[in-house]
């Protein structure tokens, strides 16, 4: 009798969402982890989570760094529990570029904004006051609600290219087109880009804000990777995946915001934008920090595996000694990192946010408890972990109230480290 041999296949290797080219191997594998905004309410702890497995690539062609899709968009964004408006800093983000956008493209009463992924009315809310007609997208009904409440006309819709050719035969064409942190969000990169182009008139502008590449991998945000951010741009991606659609980069400004972004300005190809030495600059920049390569990519995984071991034994330690650790936010890029370094309530028994759309809910993986943030004053910890580091300024001054007690503040990213 022959003896039977089981033989594993390995699963093929996903295609890229820009070029189709094989992706590989990943070059950061951060375990499994649910859905980063799947927060749990009391009543679900009974229940199971699914969990999806957290890898990276980078194409080999194109380098657009990204995660093979773990959900349809329907699944994660129909219901969102990121409300904008609640960022003090954010907003005053906003009302700056609507002053500055105005100004500079000559915006008025008789032009047109339309914001993708408008989310909670945030930034729309001031062109308006400005007297400019505004449109939001928004696919999360929740969050849509919330804008039309404040008297911002919102589409309750995923964008793509099928509504876009509803929006321009409806003659709401866009002078400016805005999305803001919508880009990574995006599985089906390019019926998004294409609509983009097709929404814009000719003499348009796109301008889009997302985190930068380069920033992620030079300071070891691995955290900001989770399901719901499908692509990770440099400039020069972003530029190709524009251009791709007849969209051609004529400008950038580099932000403090999320850790680093990029403010990306664009127009159609036809319209002969020369691009800004600005957007020489950094193409240059991006060349010279090796992201056409693949050394700058591998060296993420150890730099992520250094955060874990840090982040750990601060916590093991911090216990050891009987002092108390809370946490401060509930950000998708906490949830992230909690789950990746396994920390439970017992290392960090519960944390606290200024959403009341997350109070009372629950952490996804880890199940830590979620409070108002007078809770702090009630227990009085040795030590908040700020979990959206990239807040921690204004979080410091909201909270100055923690130092009173002696209590002092913690961010774990790039590395550990202990407030002054």
């Amino acid at each position: 009798m022959e003896e039977l041999v089981a033989v594993q296949v390995p699963a093929p290797s996903p295609a890229c969402r820009h070029c189709q080219a094989s992706l590989g191997e990943p070059f950061l594998d951060l375990g499994v982890s649910p859905l980063a905004n799947s927060y749990l309410r009391p009543e679900e702890l009974a229940r199971p989570e699914t969990f999806y497995p957290l890898q990276v690539f980078a194409c080999p062609s194109c380098r657009l760094v990204q995660l093979p899709p773990a959900e349809r968009p329907e699944e994660i964004f129909s219901d969102y529990a990121y409300f904008s408006s609640y960022s003090e800093s954010w907003l005053r983000h906003a009302e700056r570029f609507a002053e500055a956008a105005c100004a500079r493209f000559g915006l008025g009463p008789a032009s047109q904004v339309v914001e993708v992924a408008s989310n909670d009315g945030y930034l729309l809310r001031f062109f308006a006051a400005r007297g400019v007609p505004v449109l939001g997208v928004e696919p999360a009904a929740n969050v849509a609600t919330a804008a039309e409440q404040l008297g911002i006309a919102t589409l309750n819709r995923f964008f793509g290219l099928a509504l876009a050719r509803e929006l321009a035969a409806g003659g709401q064409s866009a002078d400016l087109l805005v999305g803001n942190n919508v880009l990574a969000h995006v599985p089906d990169l390019g019926d998004f880009v294409a609509g983009l182009a097709h929404l814009l008139k000719p003499s348009g502008v796109l301008c889009m804000e997302f985190p930068h590449l380069l920033r992620l991998l030079a300071e070891s945000q691995f955290d900001t990777i989770y399901h719901e951010h499908f692509s990770y741009f440099s400039l020069t991606t972003a530029s190709r995946v524009f251009a791709a659609h007849g969209l051609a980069v004529f400008d950038v400004e580099e932000l403090g915001t999320h850790g680093g972004s990029l403010r990306v300005y664009a127009a159609r190809a036809e319209a002969g934008r020369a691009p800004s030495e600005r957007v020489l600059e950094l193409s240059e920049r991006e060349r010279s920090a090796g992201l056409e390569g693949t050394e700058v990519y591998a060296r993420l995984a150890a730099q992520a595996h250094r955060v874990k071991v840090e982040l750990l034994r601060f916590l093991l330690d911090a216990g050891a000694a009987g002092r108390k650790v809370a946490g401060y936010g509930a950000p998708a890029k906490g949830n992230t990192l909690l789950n990746f370094c396994g920390v439970k309530p017992d290392l960090l028994p519960y944390t606290v946010d200024l959403s009341p759309h997350k109070q009372g809910l629950y952490l996804p993986g880890t199940r830590i408890p979620i409070y108002a943030p007078e809770h702090l004053a009630e227990d009085r910890p040795d030590y908040v972990l700020i979990l959206p580091w990239n807040l921690k300024e204004e979080i410091q001054s909201q909270m100055a109230s923690v130092r009173a007690w002696g209590g002092r503040f913690v961010v774990p990213i790039p590395g550990l480290t202990v407030l002054p």
